[in-house]
């Protein structure tokens, strides 16, 4: 992906400013979102155990493999041969957290657990429901 335009001055979510923003330099999404290039990959999600964390079926996962996960950190995991992503908690017991309510957490057992990496961001479509083609 090349760089894309990128304006420093931020846009408010509250009151509008009056202050103008104005084109600083491109950003390349690339360098901003993918700090590991040889242990990232892409993941779409599909289903809404978690939606609480802003993460919804269609979203595209950017995944790392190289990290370490710690508590709170939003992991894939390897359940039964199968990718799930959930919130990771260790404290009182290890678990996989749904953020959502109807869905109940996940005990990891003694046998541990398989974790395939963790979730450092999440590519959401806001205009008109759409998301990216599965192609692309």
């Amino acid at each position: 992906m090349s760089s894309l335009p990128f304006f420093s001055e931020p846009v408010s979510a509250g009151f509008p400013s009056p202050a103008q923003g104005y084109l600083d330099e491109h950003l390349d999404l690339n360098r901003l979102c993918i700090r590991h290039p040889a242990s990232t990959f892409l993941l779409r999600v599909e289903g809404d155990s978690m939606v609480d964390a802003g993460i919804y079926s269609g979203d595209i996962l950017i995944v790392d493999r190289s990290l370490e996960a710690v508590a709170g950190d939003v992991v894939v995991a390897s359940l039964e041969g199968e990718f799930t992503v959930k919130e990771l908690q260790l404290l009182p017991v290890p678990m996989l957290k749904p953020r959502n309510a109807a869905y109940a957490p996940i005990l990891i057992g003694e046998e541990g657990l398989d974790l395939f990496g963790v979730v450092t961001f999440s590519l959401h479509t806001l205009r008109g429901g759409r998301r990216l083609p599965a192609g692309e």
